[in-house]
This record gives structure tokens, sequence and C-alpha cells, in this order.
């Protein structure tokens, strides 16, 4: 992985030049794509994340977009407060630490800020990760048993003993591959930071979404001896 950085007209992308030979701030943006032939599908709900097919695999793009009641006034403009503080920029190499120290991410291509006054926008384009689902999907379509959470168990204390923060572990943002291997996403607000008060409360979140997915669908069964097993394993 080789850091470029690009900059004109109130635009600014970092990006790894292995893997974009012309760079263009218009990359994360999934109209360019799809007016090119070359847009695969989307996932569905708020957060939607297109996949398009670039000539060195499968990539995966995010518009930035804010939650919440400020969601609802200002869905995807961010306070300009100088690139080192711009998410995508953030998130982008963040992603390139982890994979450095070795843990499972996706591999960030590039990642892209259009400012507008005071306000940006910003998008993220990684590579995606071949025959991945989100857990959420695994458990629905019934494709999860004790070894996987025993897997994401072991893998969540890989992040853990990083330091790795995740600032929104839900049962979306975990993958499940072919190969029965986990992979965490969406490192948007996540850092790296001393101290283990965070661990336990990441953990909760986690909990929290896995049994909200449970209560939404009532074919969906998280059983608390499934989160024991998860639990056991990373303790181990």
């Amino acid at each position: 992985m080789i850091e470029h950085c690009l900059r004109a007209d109130g635009c600014g992308m970092v990006y790894d030049s292995e893997l974009v030979s012309e760079p263009d701030f218009s990359l994360g943006d999934y109209s360019w794509w799809r007016d090119r032939g070359s847009l695969l599908g989307n996932t569905s709900g708020r957060g939607t994340v297109h996949f398009v097919a670039a000539e060195q695999g499968q990539w995966a793009l995010r518009h930035y977009r804010r939650g919440g009641l400020i969601g609802r006034w200002f869905d995807d403009h961010f306070i300009w407060l100088g690139e080192d503080l711009c998410r995508s920029f953030h998130e982008w190499r963040l992603l390139a630490r982890l994979r450095d120290m070795g843990l499972p991410v996706p591999r960030p291509v590039a990642a892209i800020y259009k400012r507008n006054g005071l306000a940006y926008t910003a998008e993220l384009a990684t590579v995606r990760i071949a025959g991945a689902k989100p857990l959420s999907q695994r458990i629905n379509d019934g494709e999860v048993d004790a070894s996987h959470w025993r897997v994401l168990g072991r893998c969540i204390r890989r992040f853990h003993d990083a330091g790795s923060y995740h600032a929104d572990l839900t049962g979306h943002n975990i993958m499940l591959d072919e190969n029965g291997d986990m992979h965490l996403l969406d490192f948007d607000r996540g850092d790296i930071r001393a101290g283990g008060a965070w661990k336990a409360s990441n953990l909760k979140r986690l909990h929290r979404s896995l049994r909200k997915i449970s209560v939404q669908d009532e074919n969906i069964d998280v059983s608390e001896a499934d989160w024991r097993s998860l639990i056991d394993a990373y303790r181990a």
C-alpha cells in the first residue's frame, strides 16, 4: 500500500497508488461508475454501500451521512475543521494502520472530500471482501453456529488487544465470509486508544444490536448461549 494525495479546487483525495492509477475526485461517486456501466449493485438502508467493478477488482463505495436528529437537516454535510479531521481521510488512514497490524478490515482504496464553504461532503472506497455478507444476514439465513460465535469472540479480542476502538460495533458492521472468517467494517469515528473501559462498552453495544436484530425478526434467534460462546472465546 502506497499513500498518495491529490488536492485541487477545494477537493482532496488520499489513495493507494497500487490500486488507483488515474486518481479522480469522482471515484467515490456511484453515479460516475453507473454512467460507465460498472455499477454492480448496492446494499439497502440509509447507509447505502454501492459495489462497482474497477480494473483492479470490485470496490465498495460509501457516501458519508449524518445520523440522529441533526441528520434531518444536514444529511451529508460536515463542518470543515481541516484535512486531518476529515472523516473519510481519518477512516482511510485508520484502515491502513489496522491492516498493517494484520487485522481483518477492508483494504482502503481512496478517500475523498469536496469542500463547499465551511462544510464538506466525503466518500470512501474500499476493496470489496469476496464472498462476505453481514453477520445479521448470515444469522437470518441460518448460516451461523456456535463455531462462528467463537471465531467472532477471538476476532474482537484481537482488535481490542491492538487498542482498536469501533464506534458502532453491530451485527451489520461485521462481515462473515465464505471461509468462516470475520471482518469488521465502517470505522468512521473509530480510533486507536489506550485504556480498557471502552472495551466493555463495545461488547455491550454489540450485544444490544444482536438482541435488537432478534426482536425485529421472529425468524432470527440469537440466544444467550450464542453470546456466551462469543464471550468465552473473547476471554480465553
